[in-house]
């Protein structure tokens, strides 16, 4: 059976910093994609980040130069390093696994801005 899971999410001000992880089950990690999307109440799911098996990064444009995803092959662990956080990024935070075709979802993170 497929595990994602998320962590690390919770609640920051403004202007600071949360680091998500998310550990996928596998016997070869490293060829899997990895992506983080989110969903904000009231809004369609979004893909926030995603990091392809040869380490290939994309962004949506509203987090470019805030948010940074890596990942650990060693560990199965991709993560979602978010710097000056904002209010519009309050959202639960999913973390996926894709291979081809196949994609699996973790049950999310709840990331909370606000002062």
């Amino acid at each position: 059976q497929v595990q994602v899971v998320e962590s690390g999410g919770g609640l920051v001000q403004p202007g600071g910093s949360l680091r998500l992880s998310c550990a996928a089950s596998g016997s070869i990690f490293s060829i899997y994609s990895m992506g983080w999307y989110r969903q904000a109440p009231g809004k369609q799911r979004e893909l926030v980040a995603s990091i392809s098996n040869n380490g290939r990064t994309n962004y949506a444009d509203s987090v470019k130069g805030r948010f940074t995803i890596s990942r650990d092959n060693a560990e199965n662990t991709v993560f979602l390093r978010m710097n000056s956080l904002k209010p519009e990024d309050t959202a639960v935070y999913y973390c996926t696994r894709s291979q081809a075709t196949t994609t699996y979802w973790g049950q999310g993170t709840q990331v909370t801005v606000s002062s």
